[in-house]
């Protein structure tokens, strides 16, 4: 029996719930199956079984922390009774004074991300460092990845605290650009020419 074979006939699938609860709890984003089973080193489908054990655990009404389905991945959030507590807590200093630029460049992440700061300095026509390290500190967008196209500059996304703080379920909620206002048309074609040098 090889080392990974060994390792998953060892780990009862309580263990493995257990497993999946902590790497859930120090993930800064949702994790899928496939990250969590590479994480655990086990089988994604008793990675799929230990979750439906953890979401019983953590099921609504039964515990303060819920266990969701969120943005392809899984998380844990705070149950309905609990929410506006930790909304007190974290999420207004989050959105509280943010400033023009901060709001701006939170909005290009959001529709164009993940994005890099040469994107967002293209479209806003401004440096975007100060803006962009404001956003990480509220934890509003978060690391992702590299972009291969712009001599390896960090990525970034927005994150799931994003979603909460402006009354999101996901970003598919968004505002379409023809409902932004008379600065819809410059908005798209910045955001158009930005992604087209991405993909060139």
């Amino acid at each position: 029996m090889d080392a990974p074979l060994r390792l998953i006939a060892a780990n009862p699938l309580d263990q493995l719930a257990k497993t999946v609860e902590a790497l859930l709890v120090v993930a800064s984003a949702p994790l899928t199956a496939a990250e969590l089973a590479e994480a655990a080193g086990d089988d994604p489908e008793r990675i799929e079984a230990a979750l439906g054990l953890v979401g019983e655990r953590y099921r609504e009404g039964r515990s303060g922390i819920v266990l969701e389905h969120v943005a392809g991945g899984w998380a844990f959030r705070a149950g309905r009774e609990e929410a506006a507590a930790c909304a007190r807590l974290f999420e207004r200093p989050a959105q509280r004074n943010l400033s023009q630029a901060a709001l701006e460049t939170l909005a290009i992440v959001a529709y164009l991300g993940p994005c890099s700061r040469p994107d967002i300095a293209r479209i806003r026509g401004v440096a975007a460092e100060s803006a962009v390290a404001n956003l990480l500190e509220r934890g509003l967008i978060a690391e992702a990845g590299r972009d291969t196209s712009a001599g390896g500059a960090v990525r970034y996304r927005t994150t799931p605290l994003f979603e909460r703080v402006f009354g999101l379920e996901s970003l598919s909620e968004l505002p379409r650009l023809d409902d932004v206002g008379a600065d819809a048309a410059a908005i798209r074609d910045r955001l158009n020419t930005v992604a087209q040098q991405r993909s060139a």
